[in-house]
């Protein structure tokens, strides 16, 4: 028994060994593969594209990068350093050669250097930016115009490296740049509406929204579901929550309250500010949630479901059930208002220099709003 266990041992320990040495073998193949790739390029002739441009790539790359620099020697670094770490790099030397190269090929990356004759970086980034809002844009700065370089984040450059740097700095750096891509990437996703019966909604990712199977929406984002007996549950739907981000604290309403269809019902409060939510239907406050009073932090895992509000003794049900969206329509009311927070996240801008990623839906959009622009948010989705 002893012998049969020593052999398993062995037996592990080998496979182990044989393992790690054919992962190092396949590393070096990589790491030859790259150097051809790097030494080929130099000698690829790439005129019809760019007079100074230099190409490598390689296979199923990290990221594919341009590099503008009217100095050979920082482009040479820039594309030994990152070519042999898995990277397709192109290199310019001007401004207007990057320009051309972006309009026919697909980048993730421009790094152009600051200060250069004729085209300057600053240019280069509003260029970029204007043509291809989908490539990030990076300086190459020295330690004199670092002043500069930051004052290009507000024409869309997403970060600056300064010159001169290591290997490992430039690779940290990079790394890094990957990163806030794809989590930019993920942000800007166009949010996924789903109807579903799942209770807890805490997993489902930021840019989803979803509604429960036979919920009724109002337009100006209450959800309704009817009781066995005829009464009808009332809280504020995912979009609602989402689209706020923090509440503070619910003004309940009053039990035995009467209420017509469009009336004020409750108010949720963030800080000084506070929204007013009308009631999807006609009837008497019968009951309020008094665990969810307790405890407003259980939003955070779903405003349907057992976070209601209150619940009515409904006047006229069958009639007003017909101007509340469920299903399909309910999913088009969230599509049509998420649209909306788009469009108006444009007019509500400011600062026209200030460049900004389109189409981004922030959760939590109203906490960073000013007052006036908070007002708006609200008569656009919540006075219905």
């Amino acid at each position: 028994m002893a012998l049969f266990v020593l052999a398993v041992i062995v037996f592990v320990i080998a496979d182990i060994i044989i393992r790690i040495a054919m992962q190092r073998v396949g590393q070096q193949k990589l790491k030859k593969e790259r150097e051809k790739v790097l030494e080929e390029s130099i000698r690829l002739d790439f005129s019809t594209e760019s007079k100074t441009l230099k190409r490598a790539e390689v296979p199923n790359p990290k990221a594919r990068i341009l590099c503008v620099d009217d100095e050979p020697i920082i482009l040479d670094s820039f594309r030994k350093i990152l070519v042999l770490d898995g990277y397709s790099i192109d290199t310019v030397e001007t401004g207007q050669e990057a320009l051309g190269l972006i309009q026919k090929n697909n980048y993730d990356f421009v790094f152009t250097d600051l200060k250069m004759p004729e085209m300057d970086g600053v240019e280069v980034t509003k260029a970029v930016k204007h043509l291809r809002p989908d490539i990030d844009v990076v300086i190459i700065t020295g330690y004199a115009t670092v002043e500069t370089a930051v004052e290009t984040m507000k024409y869309g450059a997403m970060d600056y490296v300064q010159k001169p740097f290591t290997e490992d700095e430039l690779l940290e750096f990079v790394k890094k740049l990957l990163v806030k891509r794809e989590e930019k990437l993920k942000k800007q996703a166009k949010p996924q509406v789903h109807i579903t019966n799942v209770e807890n909604l805490a997993g489902f990712k930021m840019a989803e929204f979803a509604i429960p199977g036979g919920v009724f929406i109002s337009d100006g984002h209450c959800w309704a579901s009817l009781e066995p007996e005829g009464e009808v549950k009332v809280g504020i739907d995912d979009f609602a929550k989402k689209l706020i981000g923090r509440i503070d604290n619910i003004t309940f309403p009053n039990l035995g309250m009467q209420v017509k269809k469009g009336q004020h019902l409750f108010t949720i409060s963030q800080g000084t500010r506070s929204i007013a939510f009308n009631s999807p239907v006609s009837g008497k406050v019968i009951e309020i949630n008094e665990e969810l009073k307790a405890e407003l932090s259980r939003l955070e895992f779903t405003p349907y479901h057992e976070n209601w509000v209150c619940m009515i003794d409904t006047e006229n049900i069958e009639e007003e059930i017909r101007e509340l969206k469920i299903g399909k329509a309910a999913v088009a009311k969230f599509e049509e208002d998420l649209s909306k927070v788009q469009e108006l996240n444009e007019k509500l801008r400011t600062s026209k220099e200030e460049y900004h990623e389109p189409d981004v839906i922030d959760i939590g959009e109203m906490e960073k709003l000013d007052n006036n622009a908070w007002q708006k948010y609200v008569d656009e989705f919540f006075a219905a």
